[in-house]
């Protein structure tokens, strides 16, 4: 499956940003989500991850609150809601997918990847 991720831009701190995630090549809704952020000299984390039914979703404690993970199986896209937005936010975020449903906090979970979009949040 192929994965384009876009929506990345420059907020202000506190403000909103909403990430897609088209996908192409194979049933979407067959598959598991998952974004996960690299910031500046630091490792890929696990942002959120939503199963393939959008029944189950789980997210990273730094974002709860604040991320809302989403789904459209008829349009093969995921999204990220991003709100309350932090100057620590700031990375370049990555949708990737996986037809298992395990391991989705980890980035060892996922078996294909997107190109990533970056997020810069100014204070």
């Amino acid at each position: 499956v192929q994965l384009q991720a876009f929506g990345g831009g420059l907020v202000q701190a506190g403000g909103s940003l909403r990430l897609s995630c088209a996908a192409s090549g194979r049933t979407f809704s067959n598959y598991h989500m998952g974004w996960f952020r690299q910031g500046p000299g630091k490792a890929r984390e696990f942002v959120a991850a939503i199963m393939s039914s959008g029944t189950v979703i789980y997210y990273a404690d730094s974002v709860k609150g604040r991320f809302t993970i989403s789904r459209d199986n008829a349009k093969n896209t995921v999204y990220v809601q991003m709100s309350s937005l932090k100057p620590e936010d700031t990375a370049v975020y990555y949708c990737a997918a996986t037809p298992r449903p395990t391991e989705l906090r980890s980035s060892s979970g996922y078996h294909y990847w997107g190109q990533g979009t970056l997020v810069t949040v100014s204070s």
